[in-house]
């Protein structure tokens, strides 16, 4: 007598780990592959010339590598929507990228007329899935729903085989699945594996001569299959970096980490457990959200179908692909669904109890029989579902729950030792700098990050961003003379559900912002403004051709911080970047000038109180500027003289003393200089002229390329050849040096 089906041994694990069944040698492709998820890949390596993300990490890092990702991650798939219904893709293969390399936000095409907000998908157990046989789903697909439940699930094909990839099951192959992302999201072109490396895959990818489809009576289309080939193209692009830009064995061991991460871990069961899944079979949530198909090794304890279904109007996206229409999503897997949050295909419910709410179409009914239930009922399913794994892993940003505060001195610490009360007042901040908003609480209309760590956030919270968190400012050109847009020069990067927050239309010139270090802010504070206006040359009196001029705002406070120093004080700062970065409304400050007080999403104003503000204000005054080190100490005090004899001490001011006598060694004088090479130009920010730039410190310098206002340097050498203007002197001083001098000098620079 056949026993009945188990769960497969040996497949669970810790969000991102490896599965237990890996051999070595996979365990050690595995560990490669994670290295080029971490790679950040720079435009000399053939990132671009059109990207949304310079990384694969970018949008699966959350909770662990291999997750989803905030809604700071969140993208847009374009097409064009015709009269006759039919739907041709638009962008990039579907995909709208936000960046260019030239610097300019990438327009959407003429044609697109639809647009749709996608949340990146974790991909924890995908090999297990691309296991399962075709027949195996199949065995669930009810299109006419003929058992007359309301259940009308039916399967995506790509290529003959049963999709189960991707929102809409658009995709049977991890391979073709993962070298479209890299292509469409971060414009790297890559070749397929070749048939040997396929077959050496953990879950083997050539078709080794398996029969096509086949006929069930009932119409639908099966197959026997190990996983599908990827598409057998090579993608290409005119970057100027030779094809393919990611290698064969690079593409092999990123597929065999996705291939090789663990399935999440369910909780022990427990009485509350057990009390939430017998409510959840009574809703007949298992309808779609099947507990587990079987796969060759046993059981795959997913809660999933892996097929299509219709999830009313009110979901509608209008994306086709294959034979999903606007309303039909992929069920999505459950398991590990506590750390997978925002929900739904496009985020936009902040957690599991709203993205039930959300649910319409087939599963309407068990959506009214959940909010039917009473709230002490509600809990208990919701119970059920965060017991599937990745609650002890689940995050409110990035950082672990219980995340302790780094030591005094070190990255992401504070500068001096703080009693037991600041201690946890910087806790506090930590964790609020780190903390995703979410949209109930207001963040929007537009916005560039939902949290503070989201562009600040290498090495450590409150580091730099890398070139794909570039804020896009806009401006109009009239005759060589800058005019401010209606609504400002912020060119936000997200916007509503569905939608691209707009332009002026008379924008004609934009201008990327790379993400600045935050670290040290509170020190440079409190240097005196005196000390800092004492370095004023706006005429060069001198002739050294140095005309630094300091950033009087309107009011009369002398700005210190942002490209421009176009900002006064840490708590102006933070006011700023709420509102300007993440859309929250503030409340009003007597004397704050910066921030705003209402917008006109659903949120009443003010979305954010006085505590908020000061909390973080308090942990950024706090944080300790980055610790220096010495890579080659033989080098350091000949790097530093030839620092001073190339000229960029004059600006790069080494050190300023603060109010209470520390030493604040930020190498900037904090001034305004025009540094622009070969007449480029940038956007106007109040006092600070077109092309005028506040000298960035450059504690940390090591830790955070991409480098200049805009991102155009991957490297400290290249950005040195790039000065220009007041800088020309110093860098014509630097190309003279010797390849050894030059050495000392860039060793140098690395240890501060």
């Amino acid at each position: 007598m056949p026993q009945e089906p188990r769960i497969a041994p040996d497949i669970f694990g810790a969000l991102g780990d490896v599965i237990p069944f890996a051999t070595p040698e996979q365990r050690e492709s595995f560990e490669r592959g994670r290295q080029v998820m971490l790679r950040r890949f720079t435009p000399e390596e053939g990132l671009g010339p059109s990207f949304n993300v310079a990384s694969c990490v970018n949008c699966h890092e959350k909770p662990v590598v291999g997750g989803g990702a905030g809604r700071y991650r969140n993208f847009l798939l374009v097409g064009q929507t015709l009269p006759d219904g039919s739907f041709v893709p638009t962008g990039v293969n579907g995909v709208q990228p936000h960046f260019t390399l030239e610097g300019v936000r990438r327009p959407t095409d003429d044609a697109t007329n639809t647009l749709a907000t996608r949340n990146p998908i974790p991909f924890f157990g995908v090999g297990l899935l691309a296991e399962i046989p075709d027949e195996v789903i199949l065995r669930n697909a009810d299109p006419d729903d003929s058992d007359g439940d309301g259940i009308s699930g039916r399967p995506n094909y790509d290529r003959g085989f049963v999709g189960r990839f991707g929102r809409k099951s658009q995709t049977v192959s991890i391979e073709g699945f993962i070298r479209g992302p890299v292509f469409n999201h971060m414009g790297l072109t890559s070749n397929p594996l070749s048939e040997e490396a396929k077959a050496r895959l953990p879950v083997p990818s050539a078709l080794d001569g398996l029969p096509g489809a086949s006929r069930r009576a009932d119409g639908l289309r099966t197959v026997r299959q190990a996983q599908a080939a990827a598409p057998d193209e090579p993608t290409v692009d005119d970057d100027g970096v030779t094809d393919p830009e990611m290698s064969e064995q690079e593409l092999f061991d990123l597929v065999s980490f996705s291939m090789l991460t663990a399935a999440p871990r369910p909780d022990a069961p427990t009485p509350a457990s057990a009390a939430g899944q017998q409510l959840f079979t009574q809703l007949r949530c298992d309808a779609c959200h099947v507990p587990a198909l079987e796969g060759p090794r046993g059981l795959i304890p997913l809660y999933s179908d892996l097929l299509l279904h219709d999830m009313g109007p009110a979901l509608d996206d209008g994306i086709v692909m294959k034979l999903a229409g606007g309303s039909e999503f992929r069920t999505q897997p459950l398991w590990g669904i506590a750390a997978a949050g925002p929900y739904l295909h496009d985020g936009r419910a902040d957690d599991l109890d709203e993205a039930i709410r959300l649910h319409g179409g087939e599963g309407q009914r068990s959506r009214d029989a959940y909010v039917a239930l009473s709230h002490a009922e509600q809990a208990r399913v919701i119970h059920f579902l965060e017991s599937l794994g990745g609650r002890e892993q689940r995050s409110d940003g990035m950082l672990p729950q219980d995340a302790p505060v780094p030591p005094t001195g070190d990255w992401g610490g504070p500068a001096a030792a703080l009693n037991a009360r600041d201690q946890e007042r910087f806790r506090q901040g930590q964790h609020l700098f780190d903390r995703d908003f979410g949209l109930r609480e207001g963040v929007g209309p537009h916005f560039n990050g939902d949290s503070c760590r989201a562009c600040h956030f290498d090495p450590v919270p409150g580091g730099a961003g890398g070139l794909d968190l570039d804020v896009t400012r806009q401006g109009i050109f009239v005759d060589g003379t800058f005019v401010y847009p209606m609504a400002g020069t912020m060119a936000h990067r997200h916007g509503a559900v569905d939608a691209r927050p707009p332009l002026d239309p008379r924008s004609n010139f934009f201008e990327r912002r790379q993400t600045p270090s935050v670290l040290g802010l509170g020190l440079i504070e409190l240097i005196p403004a005196a000390r800092i206006l004492a370095n004023e040359d706006p005429d060069d009196v001198d002739g050294d051709g140095i005309r630094g001029r300091a950033h009087r705002l309107a009011d009369g406070r002398l700005g210190r911080f942002g490209w421009k120093a176009n900002v006064p004080t840490v708590h102006e700062f933070v006011r700023d970047a709420l509102s300007n970065e993440l859309g929250l409304t503030l409340v009003d400050e007597p004397g704050r000038t910066f921030g705003t007080a209402r917008d006109d999403d659903d949120v009443a104003d003010p979305e954010v109180g006085l505590p908020t503000i000061e909390t973080l204000t308090f942990y950024l005054a706090s944080l300790a500027p980055p610790p220096r080190t010495s890579a080659r100490p033989d080098l350091d005090d000949a790097g530093l003289a030839l620092f001073h004899d190339v000229g960029c001490a004059k600006c790069h001011v080494p050190a300023f003393p603060t109010t209470d006598g520390r030493d604040v060694r930020l190498f900037s004088d904090l001034l305004l200089h025009d540094v622009m090479r070969d007449g480029r130009r940038g956007v106007e920010d109040g006092e600070a002229k077109v092309n005028e730039l506040r000298t960035p410190p450059l504690w940390g310098l090591a830790q955070t390329a991409p480098y200049l206002h805009d991102g155009a340097a991957s490297t400290v050498a290249s950005a040195i050849t790039l000065h220009g203007g007041e800088a020309e002197s110093s860098r014509r001083a630097y190309e003279a040096l010797s390849a050894p001098e030059r050495d000392a000098l860039l060793a140098f620079l690395q240890t501060l």
